[in-house]
Order: structure tokens, then sequence, then C-alpha cells
């Protein structure tokens, strides 16, 4: 015999069950299509970075720094969108190889900035033709409106953030 709750999990007399029968197919929705889409992201700039131990969220890292100069950890969130704590580990695993290098605000001496080094610059300098193949090999099959059409429409969602 059942318990009460058990039966509650019971499909409804007449409920479509199996293959096919569910109105809410989780591999049609936007969010499994951008992860799996992201995950071969992933693994494209793995095989193809020209520095192995190099991770795509490092690449951004030392990008903005190189885009926006010298950085505390509260502008690398913001420029990167990666929440603080992640930046973190990022920031402790480049100034460990060696690519970046942190010295003290002129202004506040609590706050640490985030510089790049001479091995940081060459490394970015050897990964922008990588990083180039990267997008491309990403992008696959699509034609060029079709590029142009999903990186428009990923930037209009992006730009909702917080709206929701």
């Amino acid at each position: 015999m059942l318990s009460p709750m058990s039966q509650d999990l019971l499909p409804e007399d007449g409920a479509d069950t199996g293959p096919g029968k569910a109105d809410y197919v989780f591999s049609d929705q936007i969010g499994h299509l951008l992860r799996r889409a992201y995950q071969r992201h992933l693994a494209i700039f793995q095989r193809n970075a020209c520095d192995p131990q190099l991770t795509s969220v490092q690449f951004v890292t030392l990008c903005a720094i190189r885009d926006n100069g010298p950085s505390s950890l509260i502008e690398l969130v913001k420029s990167t969108a990666i929440d603080q704590a992640t930046i973190r580990g990022i920031v402790e695993r480049l100034k460990a190889r060696g690519l970046i290098r942190q010295t003290s605000d002129a202004q506040d001496r609590r706050k640490v900035i985030n510089c790049l080094t001479d091995d940081g610059r060459r490394l970015l300098e050897d990964m922008v033709p990588c990083a180039k193949r990267i997008s491309e090999l990403t992008m696959g099959q699509l034609n060029p409106a079709e590029r142009l059409a999903v990186t428009h429409v990923l930037q209009k969602m992006i730009a909702q953030d917080g709206e929701e």
C-alpha cells in the first residue's frame, strides 16, 4: 500500500506519461540550451587555448585588467560579471602564476590593486589569435547573419539583468 505522499507522486488518471508526452521538454528550454552551448564553448576553449593551464574566466580577468587598467577586486567583479568569491580565487591563481601582481592603492592603502605583469601581457598577446579562433569555432556552422543575430539576442538578454 502506498503512503498518501507516494500517491501524490503518481500520475493522475488519464495523464500522459512516457516519451514525448510532456508539455515541458527540458531539452528545448533556453537555460538548458545556453548551458549546453557554454559547455561546448568551454571544451573548444580548452582545446584551442595557447596555454593549457589558462581557463576562460582567467583569460577574461586578464583581458579586463588590460582593458581597464589596474583594478581592484570590486572593479573586476563589475567588469567581468564574475562573483567576488570566484574572482578572488582566479586572482590568486593568476598571481601564483606570475601573470598579475598586486599593489596597494595610492589613496587607500587597504585596497589591493591587480596589475598585469610582463608575462601576463605576453600571454594575452599570444592568446588573442587563439581567442579569435575559439570564437570562430564556437559559432561553428552559423552564417554571418546568424552570428550577428545570436550575439545581438544574447546582449539583449544580458541587458535585462535585474529587470525580472
